[in-house]
């Protein structure tokens, strides 16, 4: 599959569509989901969640031109801000010429925190915790052999104290699960549940909360790119300058956790819209990558750029990523079943990898347009449409109203009014 589509962005949904199903290869079944509102049966929309009155449709674009580790990939967004689609594709677009992006990660190990309170000896605690190390993960495994058995399952433990807190001593023991291809949220909570009164008779302390952290820090997903002068030059900016703009616009991220609040939302702008589409869990997602964020005691950019000897401009980012290919809507919500199967993944390990890049590119475009022309250029030419469509523009009208605020700089809904009423 070649993932370099080009003129998407002047095509009709139709066209896409078609120019889509020729690439990815896609069957008239996949198609016909795609092609019409309603994906979502509403029978089994209220088998998901409860109280279900209805469904909620949001905007499902394909961002074009990634290439992970020498792949090409298409990847399903769905999202409802304009620009991003767009900034992600043409990112890919000018990574691709220097190899695409290089990613890795770690196994797929999610933590379950057991609470435990009421004792006044919680170093002794922890001594008799590990003291039965062996007996509390094999309890921990004795009900879910497909998972023991596909190489996962309970590795290991690790246990906190907390001397002082405002209840007394607390010990919190944390089984390391490696939860294969899923999310793993269920699994580690069961695990929680099943060792919580072996825990009691051994230290005889009360067992509280028995719960998964959504701080995956075992369970990382990385991406880098290395871009030269010559791929950042633009008829305005030197390549050398757009680097410098660059570096100048991650350090204040890196130093202002005012800056990295907005430098991370726009990494997230790339990868929520992924985790929705796969039919994944972007609050887990959300939570662990700010956590991961401020690990440090201080609130920063997950991402990291810098220049080599070469002068090349150097880009890396690392962060937790809970993903999974089987479970919850990954299975039950038809789009997202399709979504996995444009992307072609073979694992949650992979899954992960593919939406690091994609975060590493909606950044790079972000800082990108930020040291050059500004943030609001290209993200008002693209939200020029929804304006149009908000004075009520139809068809072909949304397209020609759009280009006029654009090419008159003043993109308000007043103004697209009396485009059409001058039509």
């Amino acid at each position: 599959m070649d993932s370099r589509v080009s003129g998407m962005r002047d095509m009709q949904p139709a066209e896409r569509l078609a120019v889509l199903a020729r690439v990815a290869e896609m069957d008239s079944a996949d198609r016909q989901l795609l092609a019409g509102p309603g994906a979502l049966p509403l029978g089994t929309a209220d088998g998901m969640i409860e109280n279900v009155v209805g469904t909620f449709e949001l905007p499902m674009g394909v961002a074009t031109n990634f290439q992970v580790n020498g792949r090409d990939v298409l990847v399903p967004m769905v999202v409802e801000e304009p620009s991003v689609v767009a900034a992600a594709s043409f990112m890919a677009k000018l990574v691709r010429s220097s190899g695409g992006f290089l990613t890795s990660s770690t196994k797929p190990l999610m933590r379950a925190q057991v609470q435990m309170v009421g004792m006044t000896d919680p170093h002794g605690v922890r001594h008799a915790v590990l003291t039965h190390r062996e007996e509390i993960i094999a309890m921990a495994n004795s009900k879910d052999k497909v998972l023991v058995g596909l190489g996962g399952g309970c590795q290991d433990l690790e246990v906190h104290v907390f001397e002082h807190t405002p209840r007394g001593p607390m010990v919190v023991v944390h089984l390391i699960v490696d939860v294969r291809d899923a999310m793993g949220a269920n699994t580690v909570n069961t695990m929680a549940e099943m060792v919580a009164p072996l825990l009691e008779r051994i230290s005889g302390a009360s067992v509280r909360l028995r719960i998964l952290s959504n701080l995956a820090d075992l369970r990382l997903a990385r991406a880098a790119v290395t871009l030269s002068p010559e791929q950042l030059s633009t008829a305005q900016y030197r390549g050398e300058e757009v680097i410098e703009g660059i570096l100048d616009a991650y350090t204040f991220a890196a130093v202002d956790p005012y800056r990295a609040a907005t430098h991370n939302k726009g990494i997230m702008n790339g990868i929520d819209p992924v985790i929705v589409a796969t039919g994944n869990d972007w609050r887990a997602v959300e939570a662990g990558a700010h956590a991961y964020a401020a690990r440090s005691g201080r609130y920063t950019s997950l991402t990291h750029w810098e220049k080599n000897r070469a002068g090349h401009l150097v880009g890396t980012i690392e962060l937790p990523m809970p993903v999974g290919l089987v479970g919850g809507a990954t299975k039950t919500h038809p789009l997202a079943r399709w979504a996995l199967r444009l992307m072609q993944v073979g694992s949650a390990q992979e899954l992960g990898e593919i939406v690091a890049a994609v975060g590493l590119a909606q950044n790079l475009a972000a800082m990108r347009a930020l040291s050059t022309e500004g943030i609001q250029r290209g993200h008002m030419a693209l939200h020029a449409r929804n304006i149009a469509l908000l004075a009520g523009a139809e068809g072909e009208q949304v397209q020609r109203v759009a280009q006029a605020l654009v090419a008159e700089r003043n993109v308000s809904v007043d103004r697209a009014k009396e485009l059409l009423q001058a039509a």
